[in-house]
């Protein structure tokens, strides 16, 4: 027998109370890891669900301004100039960014304005599968969304002002459309406009390979949107990129409060786990107090009886921590595909977050034994020969 059996042979020796204790801390991890898991899955894919209503950075060309006055008052700001973004060259350069993996969609326009019925009206040109990654709430009220470029969405405003309906007919530019669908109300601009495929419109127009600006849609959890933002401002150094701040923050304010309320319930999960663990050091210590004054007695030192059982709460703390973790992980993964999180429902095994939890269970397993230990240390000699 030395110095490192004895806690194991105490430990096998209450082996109820050893397995109970294990288990209620076991419990306790297993719990903080399917949290830390479920949060992190939840917030991912609560933030693509949110890019999906709408964008968050705005890239569109540099344009001049001049400022009109006379006699005194100002007449506002003009555009010098229209310009456009070549199509190719700034998807290329939006996709290449070192972030290219933290955008979710990626949607060009292209704006008309013209007449119909002699009702002026805009008319945009989408890429309608990137357009409706971003306007998830996209819906027919009345026929169907575009299946081929000569088709033409009308908004719900638009489609009333206009005498729209599915199957008639709008002339753009000298092109002929067909209303395929009446987009159900939005609330927002999109109920006043027309949508056309982008590039039948721009053909329409003569401006093949232009647009009017791209919008595009973010995911913001895995880095700063300035560093997004910067990115792209470098790669396309003649346009202006925005990112629209109060839709990032608001989106990142739903995010953060999922994963805050998870870390909360961790760190209480955590807490009662080391009381529990303190209390059952406590206990050993007074059922023992003979057993530790004989250890005294035959030389054993202040610091070798602190280590003794510290070293016990160790062991308690790194079995839990195996056995949590594991239960945690497996646990994890079937309540992501209860809750139906599509990608994020298969969490990989990753060793430095494992060896990351193991290190911080057996350190608090070792910080909450600390004042029972202590207790044991301060046993003398002469408790055990009084007690005998």
């Amino acid at each position: 027998m030395n110095i490192l059996t004895i806690p194991l042979r105490n430990l096998r020796r209450k082996l109820p109370r050893t397995l109970l204790m294990v288990a209620v801390f076991s419990i306790g991890v297993a719990s903080v890891t399917a949290l830390i898991d479920l949060s992190k899955a939840v917030g991912e894919s609560l933030e693509a669900k949110l890019s999906a209503y709408g964008a968050n950075i705005l890239v569109s060309p540099k344009t001049e301004t001049l400022s009109v006055g006379y006699g005194g008052m100002a007449l506002g700001d003009v555009s010098v100039d229209i310009k456009y973004l070549k199509e190719d060259e700034t998807l290329a350069a939006i996709k290449g960014i070192h972030h290219k993996d933290r955008l979710s969609a990626v949607a060009p326009k292209f704006v008309v304005l013209t007449r119909v019925a002699e009702v002026p009206v805009g008319v945009v040109g989408v890429d309608f599968d990137q357009e409706r990654q971003i306007k998830s709430h996209w819906h027919a009220a009345k026929g169907s969304l575009p299946g081929d470029p000569s088709a033409i969405v009308a908004g719900f405003d638009a489609a009333a002002r206009l005498g729209l309906a599915p199957g008639s007919t709008v002339a753009v530019e000298g092109r002929e459309f067909t209303v395929s669908g009446v987009l159900g109300s939005t609330g927002s601009e999109d109920d006043r406009l027309l949508f056309a495929d982008l590039h039948a419109l721009q053909a329409a127009a003569g401006k093949e390979n232009r647009v009017h600006f791209v919008e595009v849609a973010a995911l913001c959890s895995g880095c700063p949107i300035e560093e997004i933002t910067a990115q792209l401002t470098a790669g396309l150094p003649d346009t202006d990129v925005k990112a629209m701040q109060q839709v990032v923050k608001s989106r990142m304010m739903t995010v953060d409060f999922v994963k805050h309320l998870a870390l909360a319930v961790s760190g209480v999960i955590l807490l009662t786990a080391c009381v529990m663990i303190g209390l059952s050091v406590f206990s050993s210590v007074n059922e023992r107090k003979n057993e530790i004054g004989l250890l005294r007695a035959l030389g054993f030192s202040k610091v070798a009886v602190f280590f003794l059982m510290n070293l016990e709460a160790l062991v308690l703390g790194a079995a839990s921590a195996v056995v949590g973790y594991c239960a945690g992980f497996a646990a994890s993964g079937r309540l992501m595909a209860l809750l139906n999180l599509g990608d994020q429902a298969a969490p990989a095994f990753d060793p430095v977050q494992f060896g990351l939890t193991f290190v911080a269970v057996a350190v608090l397993s070792s910080l909450a034994s600390l004042p029972p230990a202590l207790a044991a240390a301060r046993i003398e000699p002469s408790q055990a020969l009084v007690m005998l």
